[in-house]
């Protein structure tokens, strides 16, 4: 039995056999067929031993945008062989800086190029003209010639370019010169038939195919009646067709926003690039504390320092660090640094956003909310990352309590979907009491801790002028999508999965 193919791959099979050796490309270009069809069948054809397919590494000169106008021009090297020539075939190193600069010239090109050709040459603090770079100045190099083909030719692959070319020359000059030409590797592949093939071809059949639609002048003239239509596999499943959409992890800070919102809060901002006042010393923190440490906190170099707010407010919040100040503290017993307080750091929470907020409004009543991307120094795992976001919020109120807290963010989260909130006694350095919130996540069968809160300490709002109890937490983003979305690495959530993302349902 005859094997059968179809009309395009006959076309292909035709052509090889005419043909002692064609490349894909050529396949390509001359049957109008695209390339994945082309060597698909080829591909199967070698398999059944029809055809030979040679694959050989070539070098393809392609040349930028900006090579003919850089040749038009003149290369830095070339220009500089008549700047020689006039100057007696020799200058001194000094000089020819200083012509350099004149002509507005790369110092760097005239001696890494000249040198490479073998154009100039140092001779003491010299540099003189060579008997090549002397015969260079009447005629072209053998990479200028052949960087001008491949612009004509848009590409040019080093083998074809000739007898009187030096492919090697050519390929040591422009190999590091990314602003006139790119070298790429390619691989070609030559098709030829085999002795078997040659016996086949002429027994292959080539299957009807039936037309996939009727015109309305197939209607009109009656040739419907000698069309045969293509069947069609009703079982076969239909393209997914996947909507435009918002960034899972987007989606969820755009809710958290909203929540808040609607809650009555406002929302506050804070620059990413802060000083260590405001994300350590103002919430009480001591300058020895680990977390301040240069392996858990991204410090810059260039601003290494920023500046203090006022110098009242420094001194309060210094005296409670030395010792607790008016808050009827104890302090922390050391001497306080102000240089220390004054190193910029990427914010390690969004709470530094809150005490910003604090110190200019310490008045009740107020409720504040701030959604951001804090940094920490952490190892990339499936858990941690170093760059991720928080929502961070206040309330201020002579009424505020431990009782209010838990009961805002067990709505917040109700609101976010998660029906099952509880609490428990933990201890954090600028809240007491303080409280770590979890939510029972279905999937697992199991609490999540997503969080912490509590209520500010003395030493934290009294030195911002805020003498009632403030509401505080700090809720990280990233674990309550990967609660939402059922996903166990948050490494997805920055990934290039284009099946998750395409997957992934925003209602749930």
């Amino acid at each position: 039995m005859s094997t059968q193919i179809t009309n395009e791959q006959y076309k292909l099979f035709s052509l090889v056999a005419n043909t002692d050796k064609i490349t894909i490309k050529q396949l390509c270009e001359e049957t109008q067929i695209e390339q994945p069809m082309v060597m698909g069948t080829m591909t199967f054809a070698e398999g059944e031993g029809w055809v030979h397919i040679e694959e050989y590494k070539r070098l393809e000169l392609v040349p930028t945008s900006d090579a003919q106008e850089l040749l038009a021009n003149g290369l830095a090297e070339r220009k500089f062989l008549t700047i020689l020539q006039e100057s007696n075939n020799s200058l001194a190193m000094q000089d020819v800086a200083k012509r350099a600069k004149e002509n507005d010239l790369s110092m760097g090109d005239i001696m890494k190029w000249g040198m490479a050709r073998g154009w100039f040459k140092k001779n003491g603090q010299n540099l003189e003209l060579t008997d090549s770079g002397i015969e260079a100045i009447s005629q072209e190099a053998h990479d200028e010639r052949a960087l001008k083909l491949a612009i004509e030719k848009q590409s040019i692959f080093l083998d074809e370019l000739g007898n009187d070319f030096d492919a090697q020359y050519v390929e040591k000059l422009l190999r590091r010169r990314g602003e006139l030409a790119k070298l790429k590797e390619r691989t070609v592949r030559y098709i030829n038939m085999t002795d078997k093939g040659k016996e086949v071809f002429p027994t292959l059949q080539v299957k009807e195919e039936g037309a996939t639609l009727l015109t309305p002048e197939d209607l009109a003239s009656g040739r419907w009646k000698d069309i045969t239509l293509r069947p069609y596999d009703i079982t076969e499943k239909a393209d997914i067709k996947v909507p435009v959409k918002c960034h899972p992890l987007q989606k969820i800070i755009q809710e958290t926003r909203r929540t808040f919102l609607e809650m009555g809060f406002i929302e506050t901002v804070s620059p990413h690039l802060d000083t260590g006042l405001w994300d350590f010393d103002a919430l009480f923190q001591p300058q020895d504390h680990p977390s301040r440490d240069m392996q858990d906190t991204f410090y810059m170099k260039k601003p290494q320092y920023g500046s203090l707010p006022n110098q009242e407010l420094v001194e309060r919040i210094s005296s409670t660090h030395e010792n607790g100040g008016n808050t009827g503290s104890s302090g922390w017993g050391y001497k306080w640094d102000s240089e220390e307080a004054r190193r910029m750091v990427l914010r390690t929470h969004t709470t530094a956003s809150s005490i910003r907020y604090l110190s200019e409004n310490p008045n009740p009543p107020s409720k504040v909310f701030c959604v951001g991307r804090v940094f920490r120094n952490e190892t990339i795992s499936f858990k941690h990352l170093p760059e991720f976001h928080q929502v961070d919020g206040i309330v201020v109120d002579k009424n505020a309590s431990l009782c209010s807290l838990l009961g805002t963010l067990q709505a917040f989260y109700r609101k976010m979907g998660f029906d099952k909130v509880k609490f428990k006694p933990s201890f954090f350095p600028y809240t007491e009491p303080s409280a770590e919130v979890f939510v029972w996540m279905e999937q697992k069968s199991c609490w999540i801790e997503l969080g912490g809160s509590g209520i500010f300490r003395p030493e934290v709002t009294m030195p911002l002028g805020c003498n009632v109890p403030v509401m505080a937490w700090g809720l990280g983003l990233e674990r309550l999508a990967m609660l939402r979305y059922g996903i166990s690495d948050i490494r997805t959530l920055y990934g290039s999965d284009l099946d998750w993302l395409q997957e992934a349902k925003l209602c749930q």
